[in-house]
């Protein structure tokens, strides 16, 4: 019990970060976006990480981290996605190990089969670290959508992600850029890492002892 409710905590904070680059970086998102012009987007998406997510428990960490590495660099505009060869964002080297692209690139065929052109590649990647969360005994909550697909992908923006090897300082300015300070680095860097590791080794590890005083 003690694990899964700090799980939530890890989640929740996930969450208010997200709200934190997505309210710096577009404008005019609301919930239920696609009610009128694609009514099962959000639907589409949560069926498909549902059955990704039960036939692997490693795929629901690796949504929530896709999310989170697409959102540090230029804010959520999915520009993570982009493939422009050595060039491209997610062939950093801070973004090795990523994975969940292949879940993304299934709804968003999905979505183009039945709303052709209307739903965002952004979006899907937010909606489905949403359900990733959810499906993970996370809390539930709504994701503003509406977001538009970046069409720049540097790989020299990626510099700008939090990394092992940056001292304190420098991932304390990494973060202020972001609009965040340092308790919100402290809690980031260390829940999320060890979310991270419960979810894809928990099972693995459930009969190991797992001092519950770090958290």
């Amino acid at each position: 019990m003690k694990l899964i409710k700090m799980t939530m905590v890890v989640l929740t904070i996930i969450i208010i970060f997200e709200f934190l680059i997505v309210a710096n970086s577009q404008d005019q998102l609301k919930v239920g976006f696609y009610n009128q012009v694609c009514p099962n987007a959000e639907s589409v998406v949560t069926n498909i990480v549902r059955d990704a997510a039960k036939s692997d428990h490693r795929i629901p960490p690796g949504l929530l981290r896709l999310h989170f590495h697409d959102c540090f660099v230029e804010g959520c505009d999915g520009s993570i996605l982009i493939d422009k060869g050595n060039t491209s964002e997610k062939g950093a080297f801070e973004h090795q190990g990523l994975t969940g692209f292949d879940i993304i690139e299934d709804a968003k065929a999905k979505l183009e089969s039945i709303c052709p052109g209307v739903v965002s590649c952004a979006d899907i990647v937010a909606m489905a670290a949403r359900d990733a969360i959810a499906f993970s005994h996370g809390p539930v909550y709504h994701v503003e959508t509406g977001r538009k697909d970046g069409l720049v992908s540097n790989i020299d923006l990626a510099n700008r992600m939090p990394d092992v090897r940056d001292s304190i300082q420098l991932l304390k300015q990494k973060f202020i850029e972001k609009g965040l300070n340092e308790k919100d680095l402290v809690i980031l860097s260390g829940k999320f890492v060890w979310f991270i590791f419960v979810l894809s080794f928990g099972k693995k590890c459930k009969n190991s002892y797992v001092d519950q005083t770090i958290f």
